[in-house]
């Protein structure tokens, strides 16, 4: 239960009853890299950022990402930006909000919340351990947290820098580790199409891998997920 300091005060000639909030303490934090985005997935990060900060999470309350942050169109102030699509990179209004929901979710893991729900991308991304992703896509994929803390928790979304930072605070932070059990691994292989002399790359290739990731808090562990990542091979156009 949040803890209330009553403090009395003789105000001419009146008792008043004022209430205290504690100081706001650190429960999870979670930063992720933006140097290696487009411009336009810059763009939308910063848009989701925005809408992101400062919800707040009751006790017992679920939060959703997509319920809070809303669609990712053009009408909102989204462009169009790269987005994997089966191994391709294509261009979609709301590329790069799924580097914000993946960030306030492992923010989420190390404050001891609930996940309710959470879908991982078909390859692993580049700004985050295979595993540790959650992607989003509005209506279909959302992430959904359960604040099990006890508290209110308020979620503070930055940027700084090149850092992507989502916050939760409102509770003491919980004893927790998280960690990663990788099973097998692939190694992506260069594949070249055509024979002309100029060259381009059409994908950048990725690891393949199976993955489980584990919580251990308060003495207790547990699993997280398991996920299985197939291997992105890197593709060379010649022409």
């Amino acid at each position: 239960m949040k803890t209330i300091f009553i403090a009395f005060a003789a105000i001419m000639g009146t008792l008043t009853l004022v209430g205290l909030e504690p100081a706001n303490q650190l429960t999870g934090a979670f930063s992720t890299s933006l140097e290696a985005r487009t411009a336009s997935q810059r763009h939308n990060v910063e848009i989701a950022v925005r809408r992101l900060n400062g919800a707040v999470i009751k006790p017992g309350e679920t939060f959703s990402f997509n319920g809070r942050v809303g669609t990712y169109s053009r009408d909102q102030g989204y462009r169009r930006a790269p987005v994997s699509y089966n191994g391709t990179l294509i261009s979609s209004w709301g590329g790069g909000v799924c580097q914000v929901s993946t960030t306030l979710y492992n923010a989420a893991l190390l404050a001891g919340l609930d996940v309710v729900e959470r879908s991982r991308h078909r390859y692993a991304p580049g700004y985050v351990a295979p595993g540790r992703d959650a992607a989003v896509a509005y209506n279909n994929l959302d992430l959904k947290l359960r604040n099990t803390t006890g508290s209110h928790l308020q979620i503070k979304a930055s940027i700084e820098g090149s850092q992507l930072r989502v916050a939760l605070t409102g509770a003491a932070p919980p004893k927790v580790r998280v960690y990663t059990d990788f099973g097998s691994i692939s190694r992506p292989f260069v594949v070249t199409n055509g024979s002309g002399p100029s060259s381009r790359v059409r994908n950048q290739g990725k690891v393949g891998c199976d993955v489980r990731v584990f919580r251990e808090m308060n003495g207790r562990v547990e699993l997280i997920s398991q996920d299985s990542y197939p291997v992105m091979h890197r593709v060379i156009q010649r022409s």
